[in-house]
């Protein structure tokens, strides 16, 4: 998905982003479920966003800034294979990174970020903006690819896309449970 993609689908919902905080807090809260997260690329401005939030303690109770492989492997549970066969940067792990943190923290959902901000670190086959989202619930485990480098956007503009994207999926989710 790309970053045009993910304005058109919060244009949809009439979604603000600095709206999807509160959103996220207050579905979580009406269902009586909790969140967590394991961040990458974001440095923890997801879990961030979410404490920002008034009542975000009766729905978020770990967020995990795994920035280095040995801290997805030993913390969140991200498999060494997989960090080796696929690297950092996967929807293999994003996903096992939104699992383990999930099953860690007890949570409901798990949310993960794991991308290049740039502006260093990009290839030709992951270039900077690349994020993936990861997603877990008791029903199931998904990754979205997120491309968030047009428009030259920076490391800055990347990074609070990420966190958008994600805190989205988050609200998606909760409105499947």
């Amino acid at each position: 998905m790309k970053t045009s993609e993910l304005s058109e689908l919060l244009a949809q919902e009439n979604i603000k982003e600095e709206e999807l905080p509160a959103l996220l807090v207050n579905a979580l809260t009406k269902k009586k479920l909790r969140v967590a997260t394991a961040e990458s690329c974001t440095g923890g401005l997801v879990s961030g966003a979410i404490t920002s939030v008034s009542g975000a303690s009766g729905v978020f109770d770990c967020g995990v800034c795994s920035y280095a492989n040995h801290i997805k492997h030993k913390i969140v549970g991200v498999r060494e294979e997989t960090l080796n066969t696929y690297g950092a940067v996967s929807d293999r792990t994003a996903s096992e990174m939104a699992r383990g943190i999930r099953l860690l923290a007890g949570a409901d959902i798990g949310i993960s970020t794991t991308g290049i901000a740039g502006p260093l670190g990009g290839s030709v086959y992951k270039p900077v903006g690349l994020v993936y989202i990861g997603v877990s619930t008791a029903n199931g485990l998904r990754a979205e690819k997120m491309l968030l480098g047009e428009n030259n956007a920076d490391r800055e503009r990347i990074r609070e896309l990420a966190v958008t994207a994600a805190l989205y999926f988050a609200l998606k989710e909760t409105e499947k449970l």
